[in-house]
């Protein structure tokens, strides 16, 4: 996203509020931004989108662009067998979400993510481990598979 970014476009991190095994790879949902310096800081300040370090979440961008964003997806919304599954990260795992209501907010969670970028984006999916039993690879390998089914490139 630097490469891409010139003069003053913007870019930052972005994540749904329930993607928490984000975490391993530095990307933690739970520690609140400081929306109004995330936003309009200069690329000196450790603190602003620039610096790629802080993690929005839909709750601090939903009505807001960047120019270019980088949208981090985890395990509470991911494809696989042929479907979208949704999950809800409670203690140490994560359980089922069967909740219709639940289920369209994650659903627009994601779509309020990927409706940010004015210029470009990235879709980062970690990989999983299956070691850890939080995060199963196929949980990440089936929305892998199905965004570059779309013609997503792979970078």
């Amino acid at each position: 996203m630097k490469s891409k970014s010139r003069g003053n476009e913007r870019s930052g991190i972005i994540a749904s509020s329930g993607a928490i095994r984000l975490r391993p790879f530095g990307l933690n949902v739970k520690a609140k931004i400081d929306a109004p310096v995330w936003f309009l800081n200069p690329k000196d300040d450790i603190r602003s989108s620039y610096f790629l370090e802080e993690v929005a979440t839909e709750f601090d961008i939903q009505g807001l662009e960047l120019d270019w964003t980088c949208v981090a997806w985890d395990g509470d919304y991911y494809y696989d067998q042929n479907k979208w599954n949704y999950k809800k990260f409670t203690g140490t795992s994560w359980k089922k979400n069967e909740n219709t209501e639940r289920i369209k907010y994650l659903i627009n969670s994601y779509r309020v993510l990927l409706t940010r970028a004015r210029q470009g984006m990235i879709i980062y999916i970690p990989e999983g481990n299956n070691e850890d039993i939080t995060r199963p690879t196929f949980m990440y390998d089936g929305t892998f598979n199905f965004f570059k089914s779309l013609g997503i490139k792979e970078i």
